[in-house]
């Protein structure tokens, strides 16, 4: 009898480790392990425009905005919608959306004037910055020392990408040094009045709410500055 029982328990042993075993191989020793040294893992809460996202991050939601490239406005208060920017907000959101999200920092600043965070972006270990300029939908831009880690790789795909005319180079002289040029190619304005003149008014944020509960984006009738606290192009969001 004694040695059914240890044999019993030794089974039952076994049967734990499987299951244990089979946790692990389902839902991975852990799911904010970061790709690499260095990659931190965050979560994802939105795509602002083709270079600018919101993520949970340190237990907050933060905007971070794309080192070392610029992508064409998609509802800029004075530029409007430039050509490439909706494409270049789409492909941007749909590589965010495709794997693990990961951000990494430089050595220099961390934090810009609008108080967005500074950093590379990554999608299970690949560089977001470095796929939208291959594809012709960002330019190398904003080079600001010492955060200038991956700018030779960044200036090499931006060589591909005009060698190859896609996106934004097929467009003569639209993406220069300093900027996209507005002038060669118009904004594409909205007719509607001003972001500050929303055509449908609501008193506050609790009223709007009532009708978009998840908020409204710049451009929409119901958008007003002055509940967009973040500025983020997005009022009353949740």
């Amino acid at each position: 009898m004694k040695v059914k029982k240890k044999t019993s328990l030794s089974i039952g042993g076994i049967l734990v480790a499987l299951v244990a075993a089979l946790f692990y191989t389902i839902f991975g020793a852990d799911v904010d392990e970061p790709s690499r040294e260095g990659l931190i893992p965050v979560e994802l809460v939105k795509t602002i425009d083709g270079d600018t996202i919101k993520i949970k991050y340190e237990g907050k939601e933060q905007n971070v905005r794309y080192l070392l490239i610029d992508t064409p406005e998609t509802s800029h208060p004075r530029l409007g919608k430039q050509p490439f920017g909706e494409e270049a907000k789409k492909r941007n959101s749909e590589i965010l959306n495709s794997g693990k999200l990961e951000i990494e920092f430089d050595i220099g600043e961390r934090i810009d004037k609008y108080g967005r965070l500074l950093a590379y972006i990554y999608v299970d270990g690949e560089s977001v910055q470095e796929k939208l300029i291959e594809e012709g939908l960002a330019r190398v831009a904003y080079v600001y020392p010492p955060n200038t880690r991956y700018l030779d790789e960044f200036e090499k795909a931006q060589a591909r990408a005009k060698k190859a005319g896609v996106g934004i180079w097929t467009l003569e002289d639209y993406a220069t040094e300093y900027g996209f040029d507005s002038n060669a190619y118009p904004a594409k304005k909205k007719e509607q009045k001003s972001a500050a003149e929303p055509t449908e008014v609501f008193q506050n944020c609790t009223e709007l709410r009532k009708k978009y509960p998840n908020g409204v984006e710049k451009g929409h009738p119901a958008y007003s500055e002055k509940m967009d606290g973040d500025k983020d192009g997005f009022a009353c969001e949740r």
